[in-house]
C-alpha cells in the first residue's frame, strides 16, 4: 500500500523537483558583494501561490503535492549530516553568550508582540523561529511540527524574507557610518540578520573578515536549529495528553540528531557532509514548492498586514538585543 502510494506521489514529486530546479537558478539572478541574497524558498513559494491561483496545477501531480511535508522531512533529517556540533564548543563563552542570549530575547519578544496582535499560535510561533535563528529554513523545519497550515508557512516566510533583504541594504551603510569594526559588524551580522545568505551578504558588502565572521557565527547559530524546533513542538504540544504528544512528536529529528553525532565525531567527513546538505537543502526548496502549491492566496489576505508589521517589530528587536549583548560581551 505505501509503495503503491509512493508511486502515485511520484509524478507530483517530479513536477514540484522540476519548479524548485528553476527556482534555484532564479535565486542566483541578484547579487550583492558575490552573494545571492534572494533565497530560493520564496521564489519557490511565490511561484506555488502564482500556479495555484491560477488553476494551472496539472492533474497528474495533485497526489504528490498534497504529500510534499515527506520530501520536507526526509531533507531535515539529511540536513544533520552537515551540522558539526564541535562548532559550539569550539567558540568562546561569550559568543555564546550572544549568540543565545539574542536568540532567546528575540524569540520571546516576537512571540509575545505577534500574540498581543492578536495573530494565532502558529503563526506567532513561525515568525518567531523565523526571526530568531534562520529565516525560511527554521520555519520549514517547525511548520509540520505544530501543525501549521500553508497560508501561515507562506506568509511567515515571505515576512522574514522582506524584513531580512531590506537588512542587507540598511545594516551595512549605518555599521560604515558608526564606524563598526570587521569583527563587531560580523558577529552582529552573523546574529541579527534572519537567514544565511542574507547574512553572508550583507557582511561580504562590509568587508572580508566581516564576511567570514558572520558565516561562522551564522553556522553556530543554525545548529540550534533543531534542538529549538524540538523545544517548540513540545510546547506546542504541552495543553494535550500523552497520548496526544506521543503521537505529535517529532520522532524523525532523532534522524537529524543520529547524522549531527556522527557528522561532529567524525564519521561523516566534511565532503559528505556538504553532499548530504546540498541534498537536504533541495529536498527543502521542493517541500517550499508544495506550500505555495498547497497554499490558498485568499486565506493568506485574511490574516491581513499585522504579521508584516510584527516581522519588522522582531527584526529591530533582534537587531537592538544583538547590539547591546556585543557591546556588554564583546571586547
Amino acid at each position: 500500500m505505501t509503495t503503491q502510494k509512493q508511486i502515485q506521489d511520484l509524478p507530483g514529486w517530479l513536477f514540484m523537483a522540476v519548479l524548485a530546479g528553476i527556482c534555484s537558478q532564479a535565486s542566483l539572478i541578484v547579487e550583492i558583494g558575490g552573494k545571492h541574497p534572494v533565497e530560493a524558498s520564496v521564489i519557490a513559494i511565490l511561484l506555488g501561490l502564482l500556479l495555484r491561483s491560477n488553476s494551472w496545477i496539472p492533474e497528474f501531480g495533485k497526489a504528490g503535492i498534497k504529500s510534499s511535508e515527506k520530501l520536507l522531512i526526509i531533507g531535515i533529517v539529511l540536513m544533520g549530516a552537515s551540522m558539526d556540533m564541535n562548532l559550539i564548543l569550539s567558540q568562546g563563552l561569550s559568543l555564546l553568550a550572544i549568540i543565545v542570549g539574542t536568540m532567546l530575547v528575540g524569540y520571546i519578544c516576537t512571540y509575545a508582540v505577534s500574540r498581543m496582535f492578536s495573530l494565532s499560535p502558529t503563526i506567532s510561533t513561525l515568525l518567531a523561529v523565523g526571526t530568531t535563528i534562520c529565516g525560511g529554513t527554521a520555519i520549514a523545519i517547525t511548520a509540520p511540527l505544530i501543525g501549521a497550515r500553508e497560508e501561515e508557512t507562506s506568509y511567515a516566510v515571505a515576512t522574514i524574507s522582506l524584513w531580512g533583504l531590506l537588512a542587507i541594504l540598511l545594516y551595512p551603510e549605518l555599521a560604515f557610518q558608526f564606524g563598526a569594526s570587521d569583527i563587531a559588524f560580523g558577529i552582529f551580522a552573523g546574529t541579527a540578520i534572519h537567514s544565511t545568505p542574507q547574512v553572508v551578504g550583507a557582511a561580504f558588502v562590509f568587508s572580508e573578515v566581516a564576511g567570514k565572521t558572520a558565516t561562522a557565527v551564522k553556522l553556530v547559530r543554525n545548529c540550534f536549529i533543531a534542538p529549538c524546533a524540538l523545544i517548540v513542538s513540545a510546547w506546542h504540544h504541552r495543553s494535550v495528553g500523552i497520548a496526544q504528544i506521543l503521537k505529535a512528536f517529532p520522532w524523525f529529528l532523532f534522524g537529524f540528531f543520529i547524522l549531527s553525532g556522527l557528522r561532529s565525531f567524525g564519521f561523516i567527513t566534511q565532503e559528505f557532509g556538504d553532499i548530504f546538505s546540498s541534498i537536504a537543502k533541495f529536498l527543502i526548496l521542493i517541500g517550499m514548492v508544495g506550500v505555495g502549491l498547497n497554499t490558498d492566496l485568499s486565506a493568506m489576505k485574511r490574516v491581513g498586514v499585522k504579521p508584516l508589521i510584527v516581522g519588522l517589530i522582531g527584526t529591530v528587536i533582534v537587531a537592538g538585543a544583538s547590539l547591546v549583548l556585543i557591546r556588554t560581551l564583546h571586547s
